[in-house]
C-alpha cells in the first residue's frame, strides 16, 4: 500500500512542480533530476501524512488492497486517526503503550506453545560410541583398550561418562548375562575371538561397531538394563578404583574417579541405589579433605534427599552427622538434620557408636 501511495504522490508531486516551473519561465534544470524527485517526494510524504510512516505485513497489505479502490481518496488526504493503544503513537515514533495487538497475541500463542512441548518431549535415549581404542603392551600380554563414552540423545553434557574396557571384559559380560537371561540374549549377537590378526585397524574398527551394537541392544531389554551384571560392568570398576584411592589419602584421584562413577549411574538411571549413595558419600569425604566444604554439602544433602522415605540406613547417621557439621562450618541451616539426628539416636544407639562417613566408605565391601 505503501508503495502506492508513493507513486500517486509522485505523480501528483511532478504536476505541482511542472505548473511552477512554467510560471517561473522555465528556469535552469539542477544537475541531479533523481536526487532532486526523491527529496521532494519525501518532503510532500512527510506533510501529507504527518510525519508518520506505516510498515505492515504482507497479511495487512492484502487487506488494505482490496479496499483501495474506494478510500484511495482518503487516504491521501487526511491520515487515518490512530485507535486503541496505537493512539499514544507521535511523530512516527511507537511508545511502549503503542504497542502492536499482533505483538502481545503471538507471545501468548509462543509461550502455550513452550509450554504444551515442554510436557511432551522426547524420550531420551542412551547411546554408546567407542571414541578410541588403543593397543596397551604390559609384561605378560598384550590387549585392545576401548574407550566407550555413554551419551544422552537430545541433551548435552558437558563431562562425559566413559569407561575404558578390553575384549575379555565384554566377553565376561556377555557369557553372565547369557547364563542369566538365555531367552533374551538368544538375538544378541558378539564378536568372536580371533586366533590371530586381532590388532590390525579392520579387526579394531569392526569391533568397535559391534560393541557399540551389542551395548544398545541390551539396554533396549528392561530386564538387562536393570540386572546387576550390566550395572556393574559399567561403574563396579570405578568404585573399586576411587575406594582404594581414598583409603590411600590420595583424594584429588579418588575424586575424579567418583565423580566418573556418579555420572555413569545417572546416565543409567539408577540414582537410588545403595551403590549410588556410597557414590555420594565417597564425593562428600573427597571434597571435605580437600577443604571443599561447599561440595560435600551439596552432596550430603542430595543423599539425604534420596534418604528422606527410609525410616533406617546404614547411611542416614553418618551423613546426618556430616551435614549437620558441614552446615554450621559453611553457614546453612541445620536444624532439620539436627532434629532428624535427634530422633534417630533416640531409637537407636548413641552418636558415639555410630561410625563416621568416611569410616563407613572404607569398610564398605565392593564385591
Amino acid at each position: 500500500m505503501a508503495a502506492r501511495i508513493l507513486h500517486r504522490l509522485r505523480h501528483a508531486l511532478a504536476g505541482e512542480g511542472g505548473r511552477e516551473e512554467r510560471a517561473r519561465g522555465g528556469s535552469e534544470a539542477e544537475d541531479f533530476p533523481e536526487s532532486s524527485e526523491l527529496e521532494d517526494d519525501t518532503e510532500g510524504l512527510s506533510t501529507r501524512l504527518s510525519g508518520t510512516l506505516s510498515f505492515t505485513s504482507h497479511e495487512e497489505e492484502d487487506e488494505d488492497e482490496d479496499e483501495e479502490e474506494d478510500g484511495a481518496a482518503e487516504e491521501l488526504g487526511k491520515p487515518p486517526q490512530p485507535t486503541g493503544a496505537a493512539a499514544g503513537a507521535e511523530d512516527g515514533e511507537w511508545g511502549p503503550a503503542a504497542e502492536r495487538p499482533g505483538s502481545s497475541l503471538l507471545t501468548r500463542q509462543l509461550q502455550e506453545l513452550w509450554r504444551k512441548s515442554r510436557g511432551s518431549l522426547a524420550p531420551q535415549r542412551l547411546l554408546f560410541e567407542v571414541t578410541s581404542a588403543s593397543v596397551v603392551s604390559e609384561r605378560s600380554s598384550k590387549y585392545v583398550l576401548y574407550t566407550i563414552y555413554l551419551i544422552r540423545s537430545g541433551r548435552f553434557d558437558k563431562a562425559p561418562a566413559a569407561i575404558a574396557r578390553r575384549y575379555s571384559d565384554f566377553e565376561r559380560l556377555n557369557r553372565r548375562l547369557r547364563c542369566r537371561f538365555g531367552c533374551d540374549m538368544a538375538g544378541i549377537a558378539f564378536p568372536r575371538k580371533r586366533l590371530r590378526r586381532n590388532f590390525t585397524a579392520e579387526t579394531i574398527a569392526k569391533r568397535s561397531r559391534a560393541f557399540e551394537q551389542f551395548l544398545s541392544h541390551l539396554h533396549s531389554i528392561a530386564e538387562i538394563r536393570r540386572s546387576p551384571e550390566f550395572l556393574e560392568f559399567f561403574f563396579l570398576q570405578d568404585l573399586r578404583a576411587a575406594q582404594r584411592l581414598t583409603c590411600t589419602g590420595m583424594y584429588r584421584e579418588a575424586l575424579a574417579t567418583w565423580a566418573n562413577a556418579y555420572r555413569l549411574q545417572d546416565r543409567l538411571g539408577v540414582c537410588s541405589s545403595g551403590r549410588f549413595l556410597l557414590t555420594l558419600a565417597g564425593l562428600a569425604v573427597c571434597h571435605q579433605e580437600l577443604d571443599e566444604l561447599g561440595e560435600a554439602h551439596g552432596c550430603c544433602e542430595q543423599a539425604l534427599q534420596l534418604l528422606e522415605a527410609q525410616g533406617s540406613h546404614p547411611l542416614l547417621g553418618p551423613f546426618l552427622q556430616a551435614h549437620v557439621h558441614l552446615a554450621w562450618k559453611v553457614g546453612k541451616d541445620k536444624r532439620r538434620s539436627e532434629a532428624r539426628l535427634q530422633d534417630l539416636q533416640e531409637a537407636g544407639p548413641p552418636l558415639q557408636q555410630q561410625p563416621t562417613l568416611k569410616e563407613c566408605l572404607i569398610k564398605e565391601p565392593l564385591e
